[in-house]
C-alpha cells in the first residue's frame, strides 16, 4: 500500500465543497477518504502508477479504431481557437492551470453529457461505450510549451487512460511523468495510470499535441467496488461540477451558434 496515495493533498475542488456544504461536505470527505483506503485494499488490479495496456482488453479494442477518433478530432481543431481553456470550465484544475495553452473539447463528465459534442463525434462516442465503468472523457489539447506542474488526483477511486491522438515526434520534448515513471504518448497508443499518483505533464515542443482523456472506474472487489460507486455518483453534485457545467453549458452556446451561423 503505497502511503503516498493515503497522504494527498486535496485539489481545491474538494476543500470548496468542504467550505460550501457544511455538515453535509464534512460527511462527504468522511465517506472519501474511507474510500480511498478501502480501494488500495481492495484492488483488482493492484496499485501502481502506471498500469500495463493488456490489463485491460478493452484498450486494444480502442487502439485498433483510434484513426476513426483521430478523423473526429481533425473536424473540432478546425476551430481550435474557440475551444475553451480547461480551466474555464473546471474550477478544479484553476490552482495548477490558467493559461490559454490547455484547451478541451469535453464529451462527458460524472453523469453529464454534452449532446452537441457527441453528435459531432458519434464514431468517438461509439468507441467510449465499450470502456466499462467510463465516468469522463474529452480531448486535451496541449498548445506548444505548455507544462502543467506536478499535482495530484483528488480521489483514487478512478483510472486515467490517454490515447495518443495527435504526438509530436520529440520525445525529448514531449512527456509525462507520474511517480517516477516518465512515459511518451505514441499516436494510436494507449497509456493507464493513476493519477493519484503525483503527476505532470509537458509540450516542450513547437507543435500542437492531443490525447483522449479518459477517467473510468478502478476495478475493484467488493466492498470497495459498491462503496466506489457511491463516491463516484456524488460526484455530479459537487461545487466544481455543478460550475463546470454552467460554465460548459455557456460555452456551447456561443460556439455551436456560431457554427451554425456559418453552415
Amino acid at each position: 500500500m503505497d502511503q503516498r496515495i493515503q497522504q494527498k493533498t486535496k485539489t481545491e475542488g474538494l476543500e470548496d465543497t468542504m467550505s460550501r456544504g457544511g455538515f453535509v461536505a464534512k460527511a462527504v470527505q468522511t465517506l472519501v477518504d474511507g474510500a480511498e483506503k478501502l480501494n488500495l485494499r481492495h484492488s483488482a488490479v493492484g496499485n501502481p502508477a502506471v498500469y500495463p495496456t493488456d490489463d485491460f482488453p478493452w484498450a486494444r479494442e480502442v487502439e485498433a479504431e483510434w484513426w476513426l477518433i483521430r478523423a473526429e478530432l481533425d473536424r473540432i481543431l478546425v476551430r481550435k481557437g474557440d475551444l475553451p481553456a480547461f480551466h474555464e470550465i473546471s474550477s478544479e484544475v484553476r490552482s495548477i492551470s490558467s493559461d490559454q495553452n490547455w484547451k478541451t473539447f469535453f464529451l462527458c463528465g460524472y453523469g453529464i453529457k454534452s449532446q452537441e459534442a457527441i453528435n459531432q463525434c458519434p464514431e468517438t462516442w461509439r468507441i467510449l461505450q465499450t470502456i466499462p465503468g467510463l465516468k469522463s472523457a474529452m480531448f486535451s489539447i496541449f498548445e506548444p510549451g505548455k507544462h502543467l506542474p506536478p499535482h495530484r488526483g483528488p480521489y483514487n477511486g478512478v483510472l486515467r487512460f490517454h490515447l495518443g491522438l495527435i504526438v509530436p515526434d520529440q520525445p525529448d520534448k514531449v512527456g509525462i511523468r507520474i511517480d517516477t515513471e516518465t512515459r511518451h504518448w505514441r499516436e494510436g497508443e494507449a497509456l493507464i495510470f493513476d493519477d493519484a499518483y503525483e503527476h505532470e505533464a509537458w509540450n516542450h515542443s513547437d507543435e500542437v499535441r492531443v490525447v483522449l482523456f479518459v477517467d473510468f472506474e478502478k476495478p475493484l472487489r467488493f466492498p470497495a467496488n459498491l462503496t466506489n460507486k457511491a463516491v463516484l455518483n456524488l460526484a455530479v453534485f459537487t461545487p466544481f461540477i455543478r460550475e463546470g457545467y454552467k460554465a460548459h453549458k455557456a460555452w456551447e452556446k456561443m460556439f455551436y451558434g456560431e457554427g451554425r451561423k456559418h453552415r
